[in-house]
């Protein structure tokens, strides 16, 4: 799309032709209008597709060129190094210097941003703890706030920094909300609708490209940790073949064989076991020869030592910030390849952004299959909270006498009637 077409001023068309960009993306054509127009937006894009650039344009297009002593757009970004970023794509594309962009972040002194604010702005680009932080010490005005823009929301739902985004936009009494994020899920809703009315949900799917050859892949989405150890159980008991376990440490290495039910626990084995307590192999030869053993649990850590291409079936209990680790273990040295090769990924919401990336690096989109209907009923063996559906027994549960047992109420007038005709007798 032409950047004539996205509507733009001519000073702010030029900036966009002096900074190198020759055309809009897909994101930026089919938000910046509504931006402009004042509308609630939660926009879902893949990294790179030009969020940033839209809520800048945006912002830039709905300010008065004049500086006031209040902010009037506030928009929250996971750390530091996004607040810095921001700030450079601002001074790259705003020619008129009226406009005033200060930065807040943990690094410098609160005194110092205090008294940077009392001198005046327009734009303020913070994390959410420290502009929370701020406005508790009656530091940043919010009362002239026009614009409350988040972005990159999915990594600040996964620092757990959902409470200060609310109590923020929450004590902005009227403005335009913009959430800019790389998946859309349930924690995400949970942060957002708290403060949103009927937003415009914009979602634009990556362009697949230049596909690699990989094993068969599967996705499962899980709500938590504890889902997916019951999930692993549910596919561990039901297959007797070699599968690779993958987390991202050894210390979940540990914890997630210490959950491993009866039956399977003796099946497996842990890859570098450093405690007597727990079998490993040194070897990915030893494993596969080893005939009692059918499942070894291995840290992302130790993937050099690893040739996964040797195992028909994998299982990542965890997704790794390192994407490479995930597509070493899942490309296909020989496309020839005939053995039916698989892959299994658990993904909890906070990790959704991963599956985006390793998508894009793919070139396909992993089939998603549903949770097993009975996974629910499954509980830990270490939990300590049991569902049974038998009669509670025991001293604190025992059958009530018939005398005892009543399916009606006394009102406190008949009550009182009653205690009075007991004095008397």
């Amino acid at each position: 799309m032409l950047l004539e077409n996205l509507k733009l001023s001519k000073a702010l068309t030029k900036s966009m032709v002096e900074a190198g960009f020759l055309g809009a993306t897909e994101v930026q054509a089919q938000s910046i209008s509504r931006i402009i127009g004042a509308q609630d937006l939660i926009i879902s894009a893949p990294e790179d597709s030009g969020k940033t650039t839209s809520y800048i344009l945006g912002t830039l297009m709905r300010l008065k060129f004049s500086l006031e002593e209040a902010p009037r757009v506030l928009i929250l970004v996971p750390d530091k190094e996004k607040v810095l970023k921001v700030i450079e794509q601002y001074n790259l594309l705003n020619k008129n210097q009226t406009i005033k962009v200060i930065g807040l972040y943990a690094d410098q002194s609160i005194e110092t941003q205090i008294n940077t604010l009392s001198d005046g702005a327009d734009i303020v680009v913070a994390t959410p703890d420290r502009a929370r932080v701020i406005y508790l010490k009656l530091g940043l005005n919010l009362n002239k706030i026009i614009m409350f823009i988040v972005d990159d929301a999915e990594l600040i739902v996964k620092k757990g920094l959902q409470l200060p985004v609310m109590e923020l936009a929450r004590s902005i009494k009227r403005c335009q909300h913009l959430i800019f994020t790389q998946v859309i899920h349930s924690k995400l809703h949970q942060m957002v609708d708290a403060f949103m009315n009927f937003p415009i949900q914009i979602e634009i799917e990556s362009t697949l490209e230049n596909k690699l050859a990989t094993r068969d892949q599967l996705l499962y989405l899980v709500p938590d940790f504890f889902t997916k150890i019951n999930l692993l159980n549910s596919i561990l008991s039901q297959q007797q073949q070699k599968t690779l376990i993958f987390v991202n440490n050894r210390l979940t290495a540990y914890k997630l064989f210490k959950n491993i039910i009866p039956e399977i626990i003796n099946k497996t084995a842990i890859f570098n076991s450093l405690s007597i307590d727990q079998p490993g192999f040194n070897s990915i030869d030893n494993f596969l020869i080893d005939p009692n053993i059918y499942f070894m649990i291995v840290a992302y850590e130790d993937m050099d030592e690893i040739k996964a291409h040797h195992i028909s079936r994998l299982i990542h209990f965890e997704v790794p910030e390192e994407i490479e680790l995930y597509l070493k273990s899942v490309m296909l040295f020989n496309t020839n390849e005939t053995t039916e090769l698989l892959s299994v990924v658990f993904s909890t919401d906070i990790e959704l952004n991963l599956i985006k990336k390793i998508e894009n690096a793919i070139g396909i989109k992993i089939k998603q299959v549903d949770l097993p209907i009975d996974l629910s009923k499954k509980s830990n063996k270490n939990s300590k909270i049991k569902i049974s559906s038998e009669e509670p027994v025991g001293e604190a549960f025992h059958t009530k006498k018939l005398s005892n047992s009543k399916d009606f109420n006394y009102s406190s007038r008949e009550k009182a009637k009653m205690n009075q005709k007991r004095k008397h007798k």
